[in-house]
């Protein structure tokens, strides 16, 4: 099988024949048809993502195709059955073998395209904004990268959840497909003074931040008092460091988010989650945006894409074309 295989740290991944994997006890081989490609996967190359597999590993976080065969001890799963899977690493192959309980059965409504950009923006998302903040409606949300791929999935989850969204991205373009999403405002993030343009606003109740500084400080001190601050990444490349005192003055809260984290303590959460979101997909709350389809040919465009921030919503790579 072919598969993208990183081989050294800050080098590019090359392609690789692999032999294909079997699955073991619990497992299912999946062929895959599609992986979404993700800003972690970036941080991966470099060695700095949180979770770091042993190299040579391959890279691709999470997948949607068809189970080809099922190993002992699994009962929910058939072959045939169309599946979504987070699978942390190995999406960027033509078969995986992964853990039959993170694979999540998908509509046949639901493109292989759209279902592998599907779990990781909506599921970060939804499970920090209801699980975490607290988002309540009529409250005001701000989304920091509102056109980045979860960013995006974030303006379309708060406006469904009944919020005032404000986004901020870069560019008349970014900040149209904003206002598509949900978005009743969108602030260009070129030459703003974003603390000014927030608090003629009248302030936000909730901060959704995957970008971090310079944008990040000044959203902090537009929260209103018991306000909420979600750190969900850092896609600038710097990392806030908050005052203490600030958050004392106006009872603020800070609130961290990594969504595969709750894999391995409150799988749970996640389960109710994108059951969930699933149904709002079927019942037509929400909809998939994917700016770019690939081929695993031109898999290093696609990070080009994410690097320069040239994507909006989703970039998935097709297994099949």
């Amino acid at each position: 099988m072919r598969a993208l295989v990183l081989e050294a740290l800050e080098t590019p991944p090359v392609l690789r024949e692999l032999p294909e994997p079997r699955p073991g006890p619990g497992e299912v081989l999946v062929r895959i048809a599609a992986c979404g490609l993700n800003f972690a996967d970036l941080l991966m190359q470099r060695g700095q993502y949180q979770e770091r597999p042993a190299l040579p590993c391959i890279l691709g976080m999470e997948i949607a195709g068809t189970v080809a065969a099922v190993g002992s001890n699994v009962t929910h799963l058939h072959t045939g059955q169309r599946v979504a899977a987070y699978t942390g690493s190995g999406g960027l192959a033509e078969r995986i073998a992964c853990p039959a309980a993170r694979c999540v059965p998908i509509p046949d409504t639901l493109s292989f395209t759209d279902a592998a950009g599907f779990l990781i923006a909506y599921g970060t998302s939804h499970l920090a904004l209801d699980h975490r903040a607290g988002l309540r409606a009529g409250e005001t949300l701000l989304v920091l990268g509102a056109a980045g791929g979860v960013g995006l999935t974030a303006v379309e989850i708060g406006a469904a959840m009944g919020a005032r969204v404000i986004a901020v991205a870069r560019g008349a373009e970014k900040c149209a497909i904003a206002c598509e999403k949900g978005a009743e405002i969108c602030l260009d993030s070129q030459g703003i003074d974003l603390r000014a343009e927030l608090r003629a606003l009248g302030g936000v109740d909730v901060v959704y931040d995957a970008i971090g500084e310079p944008l990040a400080t000044p959203a902090l001190r537009a929260l209103r008092p018991e306000g909420r601050f979600l750190a969900i990444g850092f896609a600038g490349g710097k990392v806030p460091q908050f005052p203490a005192n600030i958050l004392l003055v106006k009872n603020l809260t800070v609130i961290g988010l990594y969504w595969g984290g709750y894999l391995n303590f409150a799988p749970e959460a996640l389960t109710g989650s994108l059951a969930r979101l699933l149904d709002w997909y079927q019942t037509g709350r929400i909809a998939p945006h994917v700016s770019h389809v690939l081929p695993l040919a031109r898999v290093a465009e696609g990070f080009t894409l994410l690097r320069e921030r040239k994507s909006t919503g989703k970039v998935v790579i097709d297994l099949e074309m």
